[in-house]
């Protein structure tokens, strides 16, 4: 399993934004070759679809074994037998078999296979041996790592797991309503229920209820619905959410995207409201059919993985220039052309980075772990790398940088007086309402007190409502008082509510909506905005009872009623959660819908520098190249709509910075899609959930700020791999090219070569465990591939001047100078070659003097410690003539120290002198 593999396990099964960018394109080659996706999808499958949206709906429940009150449990679960759960099947894990074939065919395992059966044909069966050990080994770590990380994965999507409200009723009403209708029995039937249900337990035949910001669970035909509009980009391509309706307006339509009363999975709701049952699920919806014909090879790669096929480009590339050179110079120099083939495949074998998918693999997955047990789930694992080098997080500024508490302050009229009649107003509203209910809906419906003195359950009856959405900013609904007359009642924004105002409540009269009047209103709300509350207008008119059904076109000619005012007070822990991210380079903005003047006064309490906030019409008004510098001087937006948050997101992005955005409103999920990492919160609506890269269990800037920490600890040790294993591929091979050109033997055995490879490489499994340094936490890190190449240059020979270094003393002062005496030396530069390799992972891991200013982690030190240990063990012991080696003078190893730190100390200058010219990172 791949990374991207890997990150399509971790992602919800409705996630959008992937699949969605399939949709679009088979769409976009309908365009082109005039034909119709749905016709290339199973003709069943368009079809249940076209004969659920003509159908009725008496018919439709009575086709699906439903009930206009839902299914029982009991019938939802002999359904779920029939049908299976609501999963798309391509998301779900492989077989272990089909697993472990994965972790092979890497192009590393495979080249190193090649390489086994080469030695394997040429007899030369030790090297089969060691081949083939490090290609088991290599797939068995990686399969155990992924294995396990598989199992994270599912304990951490279980965490966030979305859900639909489901309508279920008890069979034992349906035998009170026989006896009620036969037997003319007064009896009051309990009415049927309404549960939250994980979405992947939904049955064809389920009823459903829909509001704003819920994604769309399975295909479905509706049943009623009320301006209930449908962002369907993912399907079709409309940048424009559209209108649904129960019936089917054209009924000639065959095209499944043309029907008007489906619902299809993975799109999700604009605004309205609605009920609806479910028809298809899982593989057999649009969405499941469509998906099974998009293979996951096609996804294009982000920036980190091709980052990582890159580096690991760059390597085969060296590996295929540098292997050809080792075969001519050994066979030219020194006659035998079988062996420097063998000793060319060795020294391919030995630049191959095998171990390089499962570090990245095991290093995220530790790293998605340890985020968890900081309240932080990573849904994609990849986005660790954009967690680390994040430098701007845009968010919203309630709940992030409030408590998330709001309680209602004050209810006041027009002239700031408290005004009981505006709180009754206020609660009618909500209380009706069958859309997504805020906080402020909350706030007032916890006056349970207007309930019992309005007599709500008796005195009124709901006849209407019409929706809240973002352009009108702004929710009415219309109740019958005592069926004598029909009142509609709007709450919204206090500029939204006025231009639908003609008319201002004073006592018991209403007076018109003058100039002098309105500069009034607007003076008693900022007022109150200024004392950091949020003003909220409500307005009334009476209507004849004579229509049942209203529109937006009745929201006018109003009466302004008063305000409804909130407090949302800042969090104790947001100020130094922002001088944290600062500490590590993160900039905070806030982008928010809320009126500057609360918006500032929040901003300056938590110490956000506040005395210019960009509002959203001066957004509108500028065009990129403004806004691009805007963006720059500016930490506060005020009064902005979704797509003003999404403009600002992008432009900072393409300014070079990486950006996370943070929300939990369906507002907040184009911003969410288009930031570098998309972060929101486990109470989050489903379509912001969905869009997010990562998931807050706790709403809180503190907690992300240790979560970037964390991410960038995990960066860090990803990177120490791919930098040791360039710089110690690059320096073995330069010695390996200086050795065979000058010594008339091979300067080590394939063998060795293998051995040595291997042992390098256990030495590194606990890489992902390291310690990290603090200054390597403290800034954005960037995944730079181009910069390897110059960090491989410089580092790589440093060991290779080592290397001939043991050339000389193994031939000068020890005498292994002719083929005869080529065992001795072999077995020299066998152990002095191990060591350097492994002291590598030591110097490179910082820019500190290792040991002493950095210490390395426990499992790294003990893995490296027993890897020198063995080394030396392998010609010093018993084993030494199986391996074709043989034990050293005990004078060799003083020497083999001074090598050693005289390796060190050079090593640790060019680090200095690197760092001060190119900077460590």
């Amino acid at each position: 399993m791949n990374i991207a593999l890997l990150k399509d396990f971790f992602a919800s099964f409705v996630r959008t934004r992937g699949i969605g960018r399939h949709f679009r394109r088979l769409v976009m080659l309908d365009s082109i070759t005039g034909t119709s996706v749905s016709r290339e999808l199973p003709p069943a499958l368009s079809q249940s679809l076209v004969n659920a949206a003509r159908s009725e709906p008496e018919a439709l429940l009575k086709q699906l074994d439903s009930h206009p009150h839902g299914l029982s449990e009991a019938q939802a679960d002999t359904a779920r037998e029939r049908f299976g759960l609501n999963e798309v099947e391509h998301e779900k894990p492989p077989s272990w078999m089909l697993h472990l074939w994965h972790c092979y065919k890497t192009p590393f395992d495979l080249l190193l296979t090649l390489l086994a059966a080469i030695s394997y044909v040429t007899e030369d069966h030790k090297a089969t041996i060691v081949i083939s050990t490090m290609v088991v080994i290599s797939v068995f770590i990686r399969f155990w790592q992924e294995s396990k990380s598989n199992r994270a994965a599912d304990k951490l999507k279980a965490m966030v797991s979305n859900t639909a409200t489901v309508i279920r009723h008890d069979l034992a009403e349906d035998a009170l309503e026989v006896a009620r209708r036969y037997f003319e029995i007064q009896l009051h039937p309990k009415p049927p229920r309404k549960i939250e249900l994980p979405i992947k337990l939904l049955v064809p035949g389920d009823l459903i209820v829909l509001s704003a910001g819920d994604m769309i669970p399975a295909d479905c035909r509706l049943l009623s619905a009320k301006d209930l509009f449908v962002a369907q980009a993912a399907m079709t391509g409309e940048s424009l959410p559209v209108e649904k309706y129960v019936l089917q307006r054209d009924d000639n339509a065959e095209n499944v995207l043309e029907l008007d009363n489906i619902l299809f999975m993975g799109t999700n709701v604009v605004s309205g409201s609605a009920t609806a049952i479910v028809v298809n699920t899982g593989n057999r919806t649009y969405f499941g059919a469509l998906a099974q014909r998009v293979t996951l090879s096609d996804r294009t790669p982000t920036q980190f993985q091709a980052g990582v096929n890159k580096v690991a480009w760059l390597l085969i590339r060296f590996m295929f220039v540098m292997t050809p050179l080792v075969l001519f110079i050994n066979g030219f120099t020194k006659g035998d052309w079988a062996e420097a083939f063998l000793f060319a495949m060795s020294v391919a074998v030995g630049l191959t980075p095998e171990m390089l998918p499962m570090i990245v693999t095991s290093t995220l997955a530790k790293g998605a772990v340890m985020l968890s047990r900081q309240k932080v789930i990573v849904k994609r694992l990849d986005a660790i790398q954009n967690f680390g080098a994040m430098d701007v997080l845009c968010t919203d500024k309630t709940g992030t940088l409030t408590q998330d508490k709001i309680f209602l302050a004050h209810h006041t009229d027009v002239w700031g007086e408290e005004s009981d009649d505006v709180l009754e107003s206020a609660y009618l509203n909500s209380y009706y309402q069958t859309g997504l209910k805020n906080l402020l809906d909350v706030a007032v419906l916890e006056h349970v007190e207007v309930h019992r003195e309005l007599e709500v359950a008796t005195a009124f009856r709901k006849v209407d409502e019409i929706p809240f959405d973002f352009t009108r900013r702004r929710m009415s609904v219309v109740v019958a008082e005592h069926d004598e007359h029909h009142l509609l009642i709007c709450k919204g924004a206090v500029e939204e509510i006025l231009s639908i105002c003609s008319w201002v409540r004073h006592g018991d009269t209403d007076e018109p909506l003058t100039a002098e009047l309105l500069e009034r209103v607007r003076t008693v709300t900022a007022e109150q905005n200024a004392d950091g509350l949020r003003v909220v207008a409500v307005a009334s008119r009476e209507l004849p009872p004579t229509q049942e059904a209203y529109g937006v076109a009745d929201e006018s000619g109003l009466t302004l009623v008063g305000y409804v005012a909130f407090l949302d007070p800042p969090k104790e822990s947001t100020a130094p959660a922002l001088k944290a991210l600062a500490a590590h380079g993160v900039s905070v903005k806030v982008l928010t819908g809320d009126n500057e003047l609360v918006t500032a006064k929040i901003c300056r309490e938590v110490g956000l520098e506040a005395d210019a906030i960009l509002l959203g019409s001066a957004v509108e008004r500028m065009n990129d190249a403004e806004l691009s510098l805007a963006v720059e001087t500016h930490q506060v937006f005020a009064k902005l709509t979704p797509a003003h948050k999404e403009r600002i997101v992008r432009l900072l992005k393409s300014n070079g910075h990486v950006v996370g955005f943070m929300g939990d409103g369906i507002n907040d999920a184009s911003a969410l899609r288009t930031a570098d990492i998309g972060i929101s919160v486990d109470t989050a609506v489903d379509i912001a959930k969905e869009a997010a890269d990562i998931i807050l269990l706790e709403k809180s800037l503190m907690v992300l700020e240790e979560g970037v920490v964390e991410g960038r600890k995990t960066f860090a040790n990803m990177l120490k791999y791919i930098k040791m294993t360039a710089s110690s591929n690059f320096g073995n091979v330069f010695s390996v090219l200086v050795a065979s050109a000058f010594i008339p033997f091979l300067p080590m055995l394939p063998m060795h070569l293998l051995v040595q490879n291997l042992l390098y490489d256990i030495s590194q499994i606990a890489i992902p465990f390291d310690n990290v340094d603090e200054e390597l936490v403290k800034e954005p890190q960037r995944w730079n591939p181009g910069d390897l190449g110059r960090f491989m240059l410089f580092f790589g020979p440093v060991s290779s001047i080592f290397d001939i270094t043991t050339y000389c003393v193994m031939w000068f002062i020890f005498g292994a100078n002719t083929p005869e005496q080529q065992t001795l030396f072999q077995s020299g530069w066998f152990i002095e070659g191990l060591m350097t390799q492994t002291l590598v992972v030591h110097m490179i891991r910082t820019q500190k003097i290792p040991f002493l200013e950095s210490r390395p982690g426990t499992a790294l030190l003990a893995t490296t410690g027993l890897i020198m240990m063995i080394g030396i063990s392998i010609p010093m012991g018993p084993l030494a003539h199986y391996f074709k080696l043989q034990a050293l003078p005990l004078t060799y190893f003083p020497i083999l120290l001074v090598i050693l730190a005289g390796y060190m100390i050079l090593t640790q200058a060019m680090k200095r002198y690197y760092t001060r010219r190119f900077g460590w990172r």
